[in-house]
């Protein structure tokens, strides 16, 4: 069948689906699971047909959605914050993964600009980072001690501070996205050139290794959770400039709801990097290499594989008939 009789014959049905998919029609469970066996075989047909065609990103899309409602109306009496977690994140995760993508890249540039800058320009460093810190951690480098800044103040009063620090950052980077993602793009940037002018002063005075030990102990789900972050800010910023098939107002308002689940995901990820940096990050050279790289990688895996692994199987989960 040509693509333009296939979506003509099914126009209107994927119409009246999108209308449930935005919540303005309400079925019952029976009607949901109905309306998703026949989206599922719509979509399967469109991908082995169609497989480059935008009718099947749309079908996607109807699918994951139809897909959620169908399981949280069956769930309703379970865990709802479990749900959340394990299912309706990793789905939406994989939904807008290219988002993802585009934001590991940007971080991946950003962050390499942050080391050529510092590479060339002496004084980059200091301009980006302040002169007083980088005087006072040049002496912590001298003593020994690359890891010294995270050793001042309490370890509660630190791990509050940067918790409620590293949520404004996210924040940032999430709202961002309502100017046509311009805000998003900006704060990635700064934070990413910052990171990289930053690892680069440590390798310039010898310390990389000292230096990682500490900052990527908590930074690995830190850092990464920023990257998410700056998706969701891309999602409701593709949400503003590209409504596609729905008005704008009802673009944005979607791209709104599932943008900020994404950055609700990645606050426990924030809590955990605080406490880390404030009660472990101190204690980062007393503790044996071995068991230092050791948590870095689970840390990694844990985080790497919540993002970009586990979603795939969700997925492949949700398109199989119910």
């Amino acid at each position: 069948m040509r693509e333009v009789a296939f979506i003509r014959q099914n126009k209107e049905k994927w119409l009246g689906v999108e209308q449930v998919v935005l919540g303005k029609v309400k079925k019952n469970p029976d009607d949901l699971s109905s309306i998703y066996i026949n989206l599922t075989n719509d979509l399967a047909f469109a991908q082995t047909y169609y497989p480059k065609s935008k009718i099947t990103v749309y079908l996607n899309y109807l699918a994951s959605g139809i897909f959620q409602k169908v399981y949280k109306t069956r769930r309703a009496e379970k865990n709802r914050l479990f749900y959340f977690f394990s299912t309706e994140v990793p789905l939406l995760v994989y939904h807008y993964r290219k988002y993802l993508y585009f934001a590991i890249a940007l971080f991946l540039l950003f962050t390499s600009i942050g080391v050529m800058s510092a590479y060339y320009d002496k004084d980059f460093v200091n301009i980006i980072l302040g002169e007083g810190y980088v005087n006072m951690t040049i002496e912590n480098i001298k003593k020994g001690n690359a890891v010294g800044v995270y050793q001042q103040g309490s370890a509660w009063g630190s791990a509050i501070s940067i918790i409620a620090n590293n949520l404004k950052v996210g924040a940032t980077l999430f709202l961002g996205g309502i100017f046509a993602g311009a805000g998003t793009f900006f704060a990635l940037m700064y934070n990413s050139i910052m990171l990289g002018s930053f690892q680069y002063f440590f390798a310039e005075y010898g310390a990389l290794k000292d230096s990682a030990r500490g900052i990527w102990l908590h930074g690995t789900f830190e850092i990464f959770a920023m990257i998410v972050e700056a998706a969701a800010g891309l999602v409701l910023g593709a949400s503003v400039v590209f409504p596609k098939t729905f008005s704008r107002m009802d673009s944005v308002k979607i791209g709104f709801r599932n943008a900020f689940k994404i950055f609700f995901s990645t606050v426990p990820f924030t809590v955990v990097a605080g406490i880390t940096e404030g009660y472990l990050t101190r204690h980062a050279l007393q503790m044996p290499p071995l068991l230092n790289l050791l948590l870095i990688v689970f840390c990694m895996a844990i985080i790497g594989g919540y993002y970009l692994v586990y979603p795939c199987f969700v997925y492949k989960k949700s398109i199989r008939p119910l």
